[in-house]
């Protein structure tokens, strides 16, 4: 799936101990120290999950309560015309990477299509290459298995919740947001608390036992995600003015993570850190179901509410001047090649970035920006679909599947279509879009194979959520009402060997029958399991007891396709929703 131009993620691991000894290209060995001199900056970046533009007191949400950040916005330069993607994981592989998320194997957020691809650089790959301590707090949602997880992509302190939200199927079984069991360097650990507090409480942690040495700190929280579950003190005040339950829970989350921003920079402060930390705020999508600031769509839209959001970056000591807005048009493609220039990192060799640094914007020097044309498309499909949900943008126009026109500059809700009297721009802009979709295309049928068998990740565990086809099973819900779903695990077997395959319902931790149903959920009638990998066809009698159904299979390394069922008497039949693999 990677360009073939560009050197992938092994190759710039690989000659990352030779870059080290080459000097940094243009201007990032200036930028990446503080004012004062010393060190290069740390980094800290919290991406909220599902918050809009709209959702928060400073973008003129009267509603809402967040002080900390309104005055990290007045503090901040803010890029006021920034995109992401429509939807959570698309977001986050674009983030990670420098370029577009389809690019990277990433265009929904479950289906195997949200596993960012192996040969892909990320933000803590480049970081951790030029010395930087690197973590994870909250939702990586771009692979739960080897090599995909966040410990096999740079990051050296890892703690999160599995799939794309707290309570999904990668998840541990019954975690609610409150007193949950998270994966802490990969090992099922139990914390008390609310989970936004967590991922803050060991952020902080993190910054503390690194704060002798340049780090890079990754709060992606997975709230203000449904369900929206918070503590009373914090929705009583929403439901308290009229607002309905859902939102006044979904504005109670956001004002929690106002608080642990408040906590964050409090930390800072106290540390002595604040002056040379860059310290960027920003949300994945438009909103889910709170504000758009005017904007037309919500998350998962192609109008601008649907991918504009906010983006506020403090640095008092790197002399950027905060309290200003900046109107160019930007994204999360930009972030990566960015913070290489105003770090002075070691940028890897080959990667072609689909973003562009904006120190330059930053810093004040504007006048000379080059128009640009940016797009983002939400597909949430198996397989793309050119021109599907999709956004071709420049600081003008933008067009929506490529037909509707709309000139955003006098028209930034977008309620008139122009197209009919601007063909030339249409036409323009679709051909900027099918350069783009054709050099996106050349991956589209690959797979990003979990690997079965490595001594990295031996068992592994794979769940529903990532099933190829139709409507997987990818929540704890569809698997406790027995949805009557099924796919396949694209999956790479590293070696040859006899392999180990427990088929389950349930995953280890609530070890039920295959059978029984639990917490009001939908009992089954299986009585036969069945197993289908490369070449080989085999099935077995489940009895009423049974928690798992066991096969021994005798593999060749390669690549395959993994597929299993639990069939009933009367021939209906459904996937194992979670299925363990040991090499043995």
């Amino acid at each position: 799936m990677p360009n073939r131009l560009r050197l992938n993620r092994r190759s710039f691991l690989r000659r990352a101990g030779l870059a080290a000894a080459l000097p940094v290209m243009g201007c990032s060995a200036v930028r990446g120290m503080s004012k004062k001199g010393g060190r290069r900056p740390n980094v800290i970046l919290v991406m909220t999950d599902d918050q809009g533009y709209g959702d928060l007191h400073c973008h003129g949400n009267e509603v809402i309560v967040t002080p900390n950040l309104d005055k990290l916005h007045s503090q901040s330069v803010r890029l006021t015309n920034f995109h992401v993607d429509p939807t959570c994981s698309p977001t986050r592989s674009a983030l990670m990477t420098g370029r577009y998320s389809s690019r990277t194997g990433v265009w929904h957020t479950i289906m195997g299509r949200s596993i960012l691809s192996r040969d892909e650089a990320t933000m803590a790959d480049v970081f951790s290459a030029s010395g930087y301590a690197t973590g994870i707090f909250g939702k990586w949602h771009l692979g739960d298995n080897y090599p995909y997880r966040p410990q096999d992509r740079g990051f050296g302190e890892v703690l999160i919740h599995g799939g794309g939200g707290v309570g999904q199927g990668p998840d541990y079984w019954g975690n609610t947001y409150f007193d949950d069991t998270y994966f802490h360097n990969g090992q099922e650990e139990k914390f008390e608390g609310y989970c936004t507090d967590i991922w803050f409480d060991n952020a902080m942690k993190f910054i503390e036992a690194n704060k002798n040495r340049p780090f890079f700190c990754y709060i992606p929280t997975n709230a203000p995600h449904g369900p929206y579950n918070v503590a009373e003190k914090y929705s009583k005040p929403y439901r308290d003015k009229g607002i309905q339950a859902n939102q006044a829970n979904f504005y109670g989350m956001i004002t929690n993570i106002d608080e642990n921003v408040g906590r964050l920079t409090g930390r800072l402060r106290t540390l002595g850190l604040e002056e040379n930390t860059i310290l960027i705020f920003m949300t994945d999508n438009g909103t889910s179901a709170g504000a758009a600031g005017g904007m037309r769509g919500m998350k998962g839209s192609q109008y601008e509410g649907g991918h504009r959001v906010p983006f506020f970056l403090r640095w008092p000591g790197g002399g950027l001047g905060g309290g200003r807005d900046i109107a160019a048009l930007t994204a999360h493609i930009d972030v990566l090649p960015t913070l290489i220039d105003l770090c002075g990192l070691k940028e890897p060799r080959g990667v072609m970035f689909d973003g562009t640094s904006l120190a330059a914007l930053l810093q004040g020097s504007d006048e000379d920006w080059p128009a640009r044309t940016l797009l983002v498309h939400s597909q949430r499909i198996e397989h793309p679909r050119k021109w599907r949900t999709s956004a071709v943008m420049t600081n003008q126009w933008r067009l929506i599947n490529g037909t509707q026109l709309y000139c955003i500059q006098s028209d930034p809700f977008q309620k008139s279509n122009v197209a009919d009297s601007h063909p030339a721009v249409v036409e323009e802009m679709r051909r900027s879009y099918e350069q783009w979709w054709a050099d996106l295309a050349k991956g589209f049928d690959d797979y990003c194979e979990i690997v079965l068998g490595s001594d990295k990740e031996n068992p592994t565990r794979l769940m529903s959520h990532d099933w190829h086809g139709a409507d997987p099973a990818w929540s704890q819900h569809a698997v406790r009402n027995a949805a009557k779903s099924n796919g396949f695990w694209a999956v790479q077997v590293e070696r040859d060997g006899e392999y180990e395959f427990a088929l389950r319902r349930w995953p280890r931790e609530v070890d039920k029958p295959i059978n029984a149903a639990i917490n009001g959920g939908k009992a089954i009638s299986a009585s036969k399991a069945r197993i289908r990998i490369a070449d080989i066809d085999q099935s077995k009698p489940v009895g009423d007891d049974d928690v798992e159904a066991k096969f021994r299979l005798k593999l060749k390394a390669g690549s395959a396709r993994l597929e299993t069922w639990f069939i009933d008497e009367d021939g209906q039949s459904r996937g194992a929703y979670y299925c363990y693999v040991k090499r043995l």
